[in-house]
């Protein structure tokens, strides 16, 4: 396991990890299911979520846009200005937040009020995933912390394995405004379980020798950390610009109907849910080879789609490859980070975090002007091109020294 991972001491600082902490841990997961399943579902819902507002597909792909800028000036924000506040209250009034994104998206009459909702629901998700994986490592034993994170990001491929197709499954069978209506309930009761279960959890201190500054500049400036996010950036670009249009892409290309293109992104959520635990063991012992792995795979991935995706068993294959690597990226990529600034967690996590967002709100946004100008198949295409890119990014790029 990495060290970097982890603080000095744990929360309680116990010889080991207690039930109660790994109930903690279990809280913080199901949170980032929600944020991300909240983020993620106009993907499952796009269809009929686009006639339903009255704007095109594209515009209803813009959504994930709104969301993921908001998103990306948040997270790095929150440990600026947490100070000594309780992140444990910090991250309860953060899910009531995106509690309240939902409703107004599940009420949205058109465009304007969804932009609106989308942008709440974008700081309640900078606020969680901005602190999620930091705060998995503070609840359990030093020891267990690796895992402790990958737990916390698991959420993200849960999200696609139960979230994203079970909300389109209740999206096909009671409509897609009583999924987001779901999905406002379950972050109100969860803003009470991060309540009840996590401990208080003040500022951390920071460990000994680390350095003085906390500015994202110089962060910036550190080599491993500049390479990491270029290649996260064009990664999830690649990744946000296909997958937000994969219904489109499976319905024109595949034929598939709306039951078989849920099935489809189960199968692609289930293959998440191995890669991020897969990812997470690795990387924390060879953090660039399981990076350039999954770029591999993205590609591959999304290539096999462009290429064959009207037959549908090499369309299904694809949609699995596709999230078994992808689901590894989030935890691969947090890792590189916490390796490459072992000191400063919280704000290197923070800018992570914002890149990824960022990255998505681009992909999303240049997956929509693609798919308005010229349809899926170029889309995806220009998607396989960009994770060709990060590939090469990240093999000549440095990265985190090897543990």
């Amino acid at each position: 396991m990495s060290a970097s991972l982890s603080p000095p001491r744990s929360a309680t600082d116990p010889a080991r990890t207690t039930r109660s902490q790994w109930l903690a841990v279990a809280v913080l997961s199901l949170s980032t299911f929600v944020v991300v399943t909240s983020e993620m579902l106009p993907v499952g819902v796009l269809t009929p979520m686009a006639d339903g507002l009255g704007i095109t597909q594209g515009a209803a792909g813009y959504s994930l846009s709104i969301t993921g800028l908001v998103t990306a000036v948040t997270a790095p924000l929150v440990p600026r200005l947490l100070g000594r506040l309780d992140r444990r209250l910090v991250l309860a009034s953060a899910m009531v937040v995106l509690a309240a994104g939902n409703a107004l998206t599940a009420v949205a009459p058109g465009f304007g009020l969804l932009v609106v909702s989308r942008a709440l629901l974008g700081i309640g998700m900078g606020v969680v995933w901005g602190l999620a994986a930091v705060i998995a490592s503070r609840l359990v034993a030093p020891r267990n912390a690796a895992l402790a994170v990958s737990f916390a990001v698991s959420g993200v491929a849960a999200a696609s394995v139960i979230g994203v197709p079970l909300g389109t499954v209740v999206g096909n069978a009671f409509g897609w405004r009583t999924a987001f209506a779901v999905l406002a309930g379950g972050g109100i009761a969860l803003a009470a379980g991060l309540a009840l279960a996590l401990p208080r959890l003040p500022r951390p201190a920071a460990p000994a020798g680390a350095g003085a500054g906390t500015g994202g500049q110089s962060l910036l400036g550190t080599p491993a950390v500049a390479a990491g996010l270029a290649l996260i950036v064009l990664l999830v670009t690649a990744h946000f610009a296909a997958y937000t249009y994969v219904r489109p892409v499976l319905e024109e290309r595949t034929g598939l109907a709306p039951g078989s293109i849920a099935l489809a992104l189960l199968a692609y959520g289930a293959c998440g849910l191995a890669g991020n635990f897969a990812a997470g063991a690795l990387a924390a012992r060879r953090a660039r080879f399981t990076l350039l792995s999954l770029a591999t795979g993205i590609g591959a991935a999304i290539a096999l789609l462009a290429l064959l995706g009207s037959v549908a068993g090499v369309a299904y294959a694809a949609v699995a490859l596709w999230g078994l690597t992808y689901g590894g990226l989030s935890v691969g990529g947090q890792i590189w980070m916490t390796q490459s600034a072992p000191h400063r967690t919280e704000h290197v996590t923070g800018l992570y975090v914002g890149v990824f967002t960022a990255a998505i709100a681009l992909g999303a946004f240049l997956g929509g002007t693609v798919v308005e100008a010229s349809g899926v198949t170029p889309l995806l295409w220009s998607a396989a091109a960009l994770a060709l890119a990060g590939l090469a990014v990240g093999a000549v790029g440095p990265g985190p020294a090897r543990r």
